[in-house]
């Protein structure tokens, strides 16, 4: 993401996992560790929402943590349909956020990964802020949030997304009482709407501090 960024490699359950973490300026707030899009549809954590979201973490005080899911880069393994995906997740809070404020973020596919995280460590951990974007809601089972999550929680989809239906998001939503914000004409990956992403990003994760 930027010159100061520190390459990792993780010994994940499949291999080699593949890792970048930045700093932010001053002591962090806690570590935010951010899953990235579909592995079989050209997502990496090189993704521009990806970055746009540790850009908005760290520039929010937090530590940051992308990495690729298994079979992508230079991370070991195959793609597993979510399952070994998650273990990657897992693995890498285990690892490098193993105690201490925690948040989980993700974009589409790595959003559902992201959910299932939630889930898994909510009853164990701090985790103090929850982002998914453009939540893979149509194709996925994506894990309903704890009651206790949603003020620390933002969604946000795009109103115009082809590739996953803001309705299918709604429909996700709906029964948790769970807001979702919609950007306006906004695509799956926010062409030309990415600073307003992370605006948004940044007024949420900073309305915790106040």
């Amino acid at each position: 993401m930027n010159s100061q960024t520190e390459k990792i490699s993780l010994q994940g359950a499949a291999g080699a996992i593949e890792v970048q973490r930045d700093q932010p300026a001053g002591a962090p707030r806690g570590i935010a560790v951010i899953a990235h899009p579909h592995p079989l549809f050209g997502g990496t954590m090189d993704n521009k929402v990806v970055q746009t979201l540790a850009r908005a973490f760290v520039a929010s005080g937090w530590t940051t943590v992308r990495f690729n899911f298994r079979g992508v880069g230079a991370s070991e393994g195959v793609h597993d349909e979510g399952r070994g995906e998650l273990e990657d997740m897992l693995n890498v809070v285990g690892q490098l956020a193993p105690e201490g404020p925690l948040a989980i973020a993700g974009f589409s596919f790595g959003a559902f990964v992201a959910s299932g995280a939630v889930a898994k460590l909510w009853a164990g951990r701090e985790i103090r802020q929850i982002v998914l974007v453009g939540t893979a809601a149509a194709r996925n089972n994506v894990a309903a949030l704890p009651l206790e999550a949603h003020e620390r929680t933002l969604v946000v989809h795009g109103e115009a997304d082809d590739t996953v239906a803001l309705s299918a998001v709604m429909d996700w939503a709906r029964p948790q009482s769970l807001p979702v914000t919609v950007i306006p004409g906004g695509g799956h990956f926010f062409h030309g709407q990415l600073p307003l992403l992370k605006g948004l990003v940044v007024r949420h994760l900073r309305a915790d501090i106040a």
